[in-house]
């Protein structure tokens, strides 16, 4: 950050939700890309097979320009991120929207243009509509595609942000795909929107383009004009117009800082994730695609502690068979080796539905079939990846368990299921692990409180802090009116963690935090002194967490737990873990 001099203009500072870590100031350059009202006009029947072929031809070329865009993403930041436009394809292609929009033309007599917006915009209003929020951010994939369509159809053509020559931070309502992958990547330093949330491909693509990044500033884009100097901290969250000369001497101080600490954490790489007392606490990371294992080995995590195969479904034509997921997980555990790595089964049905399966709708998908209860009610689809997981464990470093089991029965269940697989391998003469550890995710509180006897039928526990949370205290943590009551340090989260690892214990088997909890370098002697044997965090965050392990003594964790078990709200345990982060690592906080 170029600091320079303070502003003599009042200063003015906006809260949003940081989305990708930074600092970065400099000129707005605000982009509004609404187009003018889309032209509506009747047409006469002899001229419908002319709008057709005016829809098909706008279709293919928006087709080629996103395929476009995606070798442009490709070739800038890795396939995996180019994959974001995956789901614009399919808009273009969905037969479905395709023929709603033939018929409403057939029926209405409209110009294609007219016809098309509406009923794109219908289908991602329902969208909007949806609990889940990444369902109701995929809306934003249509609104891309519909805007594009439509300007191919009346011959216009999109501001383009890549032409924007000098250096800025963008300001937008929102930010789709399609803009992100145009921006002028040396020019913008940093970027920031009305809406969004952390799930938002905008905040995927910014972190991947690591360009500090700030959503949620509510109107900012329509308060403040292009040219208006602004400071943006990514990682608070924070927008300041008009920063003064205090401000800048701060941030100054914040940002050298920061870059001494992540200068720091790469050293750490091959180093142990120990306390200053000798007790070892395994930390691994989470992945949910092959390739995030370069950042888990950059990170020195001791493998994989979660690795969410769901996401080797979503956005496919077909359900990947035995061979691919076989060579999947073949490959991501050759890699991590000789450390282990733990595939979760499928954490499907629900809110990540499976287009090609159809199934029906739920009302509230975060308590219907999903996890385990999918699979077991589609047990060819489970049979397929269980043969496929034991096969890697030939390997002998593969692990598994399942989510969101809520008793005993639903284990048994799921290995017989394991065991039919077990015996066809045998038949086959096909080699496998027979002794591959077998456990469950903890992220229903009757699972917790039934710890003592799943214990008995299963090799380890991990917990799923994010679920556990929401369930447990019953909160909606995307819905703006109480998420301020998601609070991990609520009193029966750390009492049910406690129960759990008690019970791991007992009965000789090892416990685990795989959700977000595990990364919080403020919850990490917390975290410690309850018990816990092993940390996934995310591939990026595993650095810190070592870094945090590494600077505590067991006996201040083990205090610090005994105290908050008998405190009885979540803010003051909250104030005591932080004045033991803020003792031992202060320069980790922010």
């Amino acid at each position: 950050m170029n600091a320079g001099t303070g502003s003599s203009l009042p200063e003015t500072r906006f809260q949003g939700l940081g989305v990708s870590p930074g600092i970065a100031r400099g000129k707005v350059f605000v982009h509004r890309p609404e187009l003018d009202a889309t032209p509506q006009y009747t047409v006469r029947e002899e001229d419908l097979p002319a709008e057709i072929a005016r829809f098909e031809s706008a279709l293919l070329l928006t087709r080629t320009q996103i395929l476009d865009l995606q070798a442009k993403i490709a070739d800038a930041i890795g396939a995996n991120d180019a994959s974001i436009f995956d789901a614009h394809l399919l808009v273009v292609e969905d037969r479905t929207l395709i023929d709603e929009v033939l018929r409403t033309l057939q029926r209405e007599r409209r110009n294609i243009e007219s016809v098309f917006e509406q009923v794109a915009n219908r289908y991602a209003s329902l969208l909007e509509q949806m609990d889940d929020p990444y369902l109701r951010e995929r809306c934003l994939d249509i609104h891309d595609v519909t805007r594009r369509v439509v300007m191919n159809l009346i011959g216009r053509h999109a501001p383009a942000l890549s032409e924007v020559d000098y250096p800025h931070i963008l300001l937008a309502p929102s930010l789709t795909p399609s803009d992100t992958a145009l921006l002028n990547r040396q020019y913008v330093l940093a970027f920031g929107t009305d809406a969004g949330s952390r799930t938002s491909h905008t905040a995927i693509m910014a972190r991947s383009l690591c360009l500090p990044a700030v959503v949620g500033l509510h109107d900012v884009s329509t308060r403040l004009e292009a040219g208006s100097d602004v400071l943006l901290d990514g990682y608070h969250g924070l927008l300041v117009l008009n920063p003064s000369a205090q401000t800048l001497r701060e941030y100054e101080e914040l940002e050298r800082r920061k870059q001494s600490v992540e200068a720091g954490l790469v050293d750490l790489r091959e180093t142990a994730s120990t306390t200053r007392d000798g007790h070892h606490l395994i930390l691994s990371a989470n992945i949910e695609l092959p390739d995030d294992i370069p950042m888990v080995k950059a990170g020195g995590a001791e493998g994989v502690g979660l690795y969410r195969t769901e996401f080797f479904y979503l956005n496919k034509a077909r359900l990947p068979d035995e061979e691919e997921q076989y060579a999947n997980y073949r490959q991501v555990a050759s890699e991590v080796l000789p450390h282990p790595i733990i595939i979760r089964t499928l954490d499907l049905g629900g809110d990540k539905a499976i287009g090609n399966l159809n199934l029906p709708t739920e009302l509230n998908p975060f308590l219907g079939c999903r996890a385990i209860r999918f699979c077991l009610d589609h047990r060819d689809i489970f049979k397929t990846q269980l043969r496929a997981i034991l096969r890697a464990s030939a390997l002998g470093n593969v692990k598994m368990m399942y989510p969101l089991v809520s008793g005993l029965e639903e284990v048994r269940k799921a290995n017989g299921v394991l065991e039919e697989c077990k015996a066809e391998l045998r038949a086959e003469g096909r080699e496998f692990n027979e002794g591959m550890s077998v456990g469950i995710m903890i992220e229903v509180p009757s699972a917790a409180l039934c710890a003592p006897e799943l214990a008995r039928e299963v090799g380890f526990f991990s917990i799923g802090t994010n679920d556990l949370i929401q369930y447990c205290i019953a909160v909606d943590r995307v819905n703006e009116r109480i998420a301020h009551l998601y609070e991990p340090t609520h009193p029966a989260i750390l009492r049910l963690i406690k129960m759990v690892v008690d019970a791991a214990h007992a009965a000789g088997i090892w416990a685990g935090v795989c959700g977000e909890m595990a990364s919080e370098v403020t919850l990490t002697p917390l975290l410690l002194g309850l018990g816990v044997d092993e940390l996934s965090a995310g591939a990026a965050l595993v650095p810190r967490v070592k870094r945090a392990v590494q600077s505590l003594e067991m006996d201040v964790c083990r205090a610090l737990a005994e105290t908050a078990l008998r405190t009885d709200t979540p803010g003051a345990i909250l104030v005591q873990c932080e004045e033991v982060a803020r003792r031992y690592y202060p320069d980790l906080l922010g």
